[in-house]
């Protein structure tokens, strides 16, 4: 490798070295992928969804090794790639032969198809390899000079994913088999570019290349193992050291690894990235679209044109799914979505609209093409669009910042609705009706800018609180019991720490004491709760708590004793019965009234001197009107102990967390807290994982309830949920919002042809 040392060379045997490790890694991923689809064959699913699994598992066996041969013979073509791709006669492929722009041609509803596939596998090889990508980037771009890759650089995911579904189709499989198959698809082909990443950092590395650059060690949870082991893996495979048990001191560090900043930064940084790349992409093409600091005066004919346009998708998307017809698909709207684009286009007076209108269509398709937003769903962020292009030739600073109200609505929206199969699309025709309202308040509203989104953005927080606590059937239970865990936990603090107050001065066994600050508050908070405040029970259970205090101090007459022995009998049974209500085990309760037996047994001897009955007086009144006198209380600590439900069992609709994770840092519990209702998020938990939407969050969001799809719920203190994300066992089901995702969409199509920005 003499020549090697000169950057260019250096660069191209890169290229080189890239498609060489996809091409040894192809027979291991096809094989990965028939076997993902046999697996998805005998998992349970609707009749209709499993008998398509089944077909494709059976011709895609038969059909793999053509695929493998197709595919490996377009990846041989090496740094070519993309010429080679142009060669394939792919059916979805529209390129005049000398290489000019193509013609503005109508495209048919299958080469779409082609293409949100296509976009979508590209799309989790990027989830899957971004920061391997970023690395390889930064060290290309160095060797040669610039600040990015060409769209059509073969080491961009989705010159890769062209080539994996062109090979696809060549092979006789057809693009409803790559539907029904496209889970495993996508992880499998996600792990082959990660790992041909891997390789060429790591040769590019050792010539020296930009070695300061991290390389972010792949850690990863190895299935089978338990929640404290790792495994640190490759694109490939595991390294040769076996997952060991960690201490609770490298688990903290090993999951540092995988949460150096906490989640919430991490987006924000990544999205002010994103944005920053497109402010930069389309400024070297339109040098005006930098300027978001002044509010653009957008022209008459494109005011009017928006207008219209909006009034036809209004038409043409209402009423019912089966009054919309066939062109409300997903590929339909996309279709009629590029018809009103070029319109507009012909419209606008200025390159700044034009690229504005090019950008904003973009990020619609990619919102449309995404599958975990339900169908009926979709229709109603396609009427977002015109409103939002309004703001956005408006008000600049849209691609500037990540918190414009109108990015902040659609980001809630879409976090709220995503699914994660087929069988938990339907989303509650509350949540149906407040999308398709707030869509249509914002389309009745169209001079008024950011204020209306940043209203209907503020009335959604609002009904999303009272969705899960009242509406949802799933999740209402839950909310229910985790609220009343919150306030029996607030009501025992709070009864405990005026307890010590009181009995500071009050010569009282010291296990007496005990029983009353550990066991008795949380019974009179029990009572209060399920009872009322003022209730007879409430008062029973009080005065049972000053008769305890009274028959624990000294007794130094023979009369006093004899009252405390004819008291004593209904004074424990009291006792027992406030225990019982507070879900205390018999053998707990044993363990107790015998301490206590002791405690009032030692108060005969006693030679201190004997409460006054005054100050006996006094304690009960205080107690009767013990609830004016809490103070505020914010630390809690909850046990599964306490879950149970109005009849004094444990519930099985919610499971309190009170072990697992990692010791959080500062930053972690930074994000604990900025969690927002409606999310969802992936549990592992207790020996399975499972999607969960967080639906509640109590007082200074110290408790947390996220709801399974089955309706169970999961409860966690601030604390314990900051270990959780530390340890990487609850983690957001999206690693960006809707918008960011849509917008690096967007930049990746951007990237291959920035002149359809003015074109």
């Amino acid at each position: 490798m003499a020549n090697a040392a000169h950057p260019s060379a250096l660069a191209a045997q890169a290229r080189r070295m890239y498609m060489e490790a996809l091409l040894q890694g192809v027979p291991v991923t096809v094989q990965a992928v028939v076997h993902g689809a046999q697996r998805l064959a005998k998992d349970k699913a609707e009749p209709q969804l499993s008998q398509q699994r089944l077909n494709a598992s059976m011709d895609l066996a038969q059909a793999a090794a053509a695929w493998e041969q197709r595919l490996t013979g377009a990846l041989s073509a090496g740094p070519n790639l993309p010429s080679a791709m142009r060669s394939t006669g792919s059916p979805g492929y529209r390129a005049s032969g000398d290489g000019a722009a193509p013609a503005l041609q109508l495209v048919d509803d299958d080469t779409i198809e082609v293409e949100i596939l296509s976009s979508r596998l590209a799309l989790a090889m990027m989830d899957k390899a971004s920061w391997q990508f970023t690395d390889l980037r930064a060290r290309m771009s160095s060797l040669e000079k610039r600040d990015e890759l060409d769209g059509s650089d073969v080491l961009r995911p989705h010159v890769v994913a062209r080539a994996v579904i062109d090979a696809w189709r060549d092979a006789s499989l057809p693009l409803e088999h790559w539907r029904a198959v496209q889970q495993p698809l996508q992880l499998a082909f996600g792990e082959l570019v990660e790992g041909a990443y891997h390789e060429t950092n790591r040769w590019l590395m050792g010539e020296g290349v930009r070695p300061e650059i991290d390389l972010r060690p792949f850690i990863r949870r190895s299935g089978g193992v338990s929640s404290g082991a790792v495994a640190v893996t490759t694109g490939f495979g595991d390294i040769d050291a076996p997952p060991k048990r960690a201490s609770a001191a490298q688990a903290d560090e090993e999951t540092r690894l995988m949460t150096r900043i906490s989640g919430l930064a991490r987006s924000a940084s990544q999205a002010e990235a994103v944005l920053s790349r497109l402010n930069k992409l389309v400024g070297r093409q339109v040098p005006a679209f930098a300027d978001t600091v002044q509010p653009a005066a957008t022209s008459s004919g494109l005011k009017q044109a928006i207008a219209d346009a909006q009034a036809g998708l209004q038409r043409r998307l209402s009423g019912t799914e089966r009054d919309r017809g066939p062109g409300s698909t997903p590929a339909g709207l996309i279709q009629e979505m590029n018809q009103r684009k070029q319109a507009l286009k012909q419209v606008a007076s200025t390159q700044v609209e034009r690229a504005t209108i090019e950008i904003v269509a973009l990020l619609f398709q990619s919102i449309l093409m995404e599958e975990k937003i339900p169908a009926a769903v979709r229709v109603w962020f396609a009427r977002l669009q015109m409103p939002v292009l309004r703001v956005a030739v408006g008000e600049p600073d849209f691609f500037a910042t990540t918190d414009h109200p109108a990015r902040k609505l659609i980001d809630r929206m879409g976090a709220c609705v995503m699914g994660f199969d087929a069988s938990t699309r339907a989303i509650g025709d509350a949540l149906d009706k407040e999308i398709k309202r707030i869509v249509q308040v914002v389309e009745a509203y169209p001079d008024t800018g950011r204020r209306v989104f940043q209203t209907v953005l503020t009335e959604f927080e609002r009904f999303l609180e009272h969705y899960f606590k009242n509406e949802n059937e799933a999740t209402r239970k839950g909310v229910s019991l985790a609220q009343q865990v919150e306030q029996r936990e607030t009501l025992a603090i709070q009864y405990t720490i005026e307890l010590r107050k009181m009995l500071n001065e009050v010569p009282v066994q010291e296990g007496v004491r005990s029983f009353l600050f550990q066991v008795w508050a949380d019974v009179l908070a029990t009572t209060a709760l399920r009872y009322g405040a003022s209730s007879d029970a409430i008062k029973t259970m009080k005065r049972a708590a000053a008769d305890l205090i009274w028959s624990a101090g000294a007794k130094v007459s023979r009369e006093e004793r004899a009252d405390v022995i004819r008291r004593l009998p209904p004074l424990l049974k009291t006792l027992r019965e406030g225990m019982a209500q507070a879900g205390l085990a018999q053998d707990k309760q044993d363990e107790q009234i015998q301490s206590l037996n002791d405690s009032l047994a030692a108060a005969f001897t006693a030679k201190a001197a004997a409460i006054p009955a005054e100050r006996l007086d006094e304690l009960m009144a205080r107690l009767e009107d013990l609830e004016e006198m809490l103070p505020d209380a914010e630390d809690m600590s909850i046990d599964e102990s306490i879950v149970m439900d109005l009849s004094g069992h444990e519930s099985t609709e919610l499971q309190i967390v009170t072990d697992g994770g990692s010791m959080p840092t500062p930053a972690m519990i930074a994000w604990a807290r900025e969690l927002q209702v409606g999310g969802w998020y992936m549990l592992e938990h207790r020996g399975s994982i499972e999607p969960v939407q967080l639906a509640w969050q109590g007082l200074r969001k110290q408790l947390s309830l996220f709801v399974s799809q089955s309706g169970r719920g999961t409860l966690f203190q601030q604390h314990r949920l900051a270990s959780f994300l530390q340890a990487g066992l609850l983690v957001p089901a999206q690693d960006e919002a809707l918008t960011v995702r849509a917008t690096r969409s967007a930049l990746a199509k951007l990237d291959a042809d920035p002149e359809r920005l003015l074109n």
